[in-house]
């Protein structure tokens, strides 16, 4: 049964997220809150659209809530830093019923808990389809927040996280349907349905020094090491098909792809993209790091054995 009124969804969305925080001075239920800050914040937003960013055929409610802010999360985890609130605005289709709701907040609420952040409010607008809207912040780990266009030449390009996988589980999905998808490659169904959080590895890194910078790669290696790279510079990159997971080589053969192209334009990995000094190599592969190449003092992006590295990765406003 779909709930009757905004005060009915407002109760259910207080019954499943806490009404205190630390964070929060005054909460929910007044025009604004009132937050207790760091003295410096790092802020991001997210929409997740219903046959966008999901789709309702696959994704269960739970794992829409819970994806709908790890975006979020996965950005500031590329900030290197901690998660503190956030503020969901909610796209409302009439008629889905309230339990679809319940366990997609639910999910999300299982998100909020796990990196320790508030929802300090928000707000509801009845649509044609499913829409989360997220508002994210945080204060940097460590003194300093991890921007993009630090590396220098020289320096080693890593990674966190599988590259690739969840697009192998996106192509299986839009194939196959959940079943036979999960069936077939369950850990890259898992991986694009379920991303983790990568909160301890940003953690980590933010400790080193000599890291110089981190971002969230979401639409791809191919789209977002160029944003991460300084101008003027450019990168080397080595990626072993035997580093690769055998879900995302499968995937490959499949697509018609050698499997280092196939995780290089990626898509939806939510890993941790990074450099580092020389110095801090070390270091960086005790926080998890693979190491991906080198910086270069030239342009451009050489993917070993399929130069140039093709620059396509997700773009909303891109034609296929």
């Amino acid at each position: 049964m779909a709930l009757a009124s905004e005060n009915e969804f407002l109760a259910m969305v207080d019954d499943i997220f806490p009404a205190a925080h630390d964070h929060m001075e005054l909460g929910r239920g007044d025009d604004c809150a009132v937050l207790r800050c760091p003295s410096r914040l790092c802020l991001t937003t997210d929409a997740f659209l219903e046959d966008v960013h999901f789709r309702r055929a696959y994704f269960t409610p739970e794992e829409a809530g819970r994806k709908a802010l790890l975006v979020n999360v996965s950005d500031l985890a590329g900030m290197g830093a901690q998660p503190l609130g956030f503020s969901l605005d909610l796209l409302i289709p009439p008629g889905l019923p309230d339990d679809w709701w319940r366990r997609a907040l639910e999910g999300m609420r299982d998100v909020a808990v796990e990196a320790g952040m508030a929802l300090v409010g928000g707000d509801l607008s009845v649509a044609a389809q499913v829409g989360f809207c997220v508002t994210a912040w945080g204060g940097p780990w460590a003194e300093r927040a991890l921007a993009r266009g630090q590396a220098r030449p020289g320096d080693t390009l890593f990674a966190v996280g599988p590259l690739g996988l969840a697009r192998a589980g996106l192509l299986a999905l839009e194939r196959m349907g959940r079943e036979d998808a999960e069936a077939d490659s369950p850990e890259a169904v898992c991986h694009h349905l379920s991303p983790p959080l990568l909160l301890q590895a940003s953690r980590r890194l933010s400790a080193i020094p000599g890291v110089r910078g981190l971002m969230d790669v979401s639409d791809g290696l191919a789209r977002d090491v160029p944003r991460f790279l300084a101008p003027e510079t450019g990168a080397l990159i080595d990626l072993s098909p035997d580093a690769l997971h055998p879900e995302v080589r499968r995937a490959a053969a499949g697509a018609g792809d050698k499997a280092p192209l196939f995780a290089y334009l990626g898509g939806e990995d939510y890993a941790l993209l990074g450099a580092c000094a020389p110095a801090a190599r070390e270091a960086a592969q005790s926080a998890g790091a693979c190491i991906l190449g080198v910086v270069t003092d030239s342009p451009g992006v050489i993917l070993l054995n399929e130069e140039p590295a093709p620059v396509r990765g997700f773009d909303h406003f891109e034609e296929d």
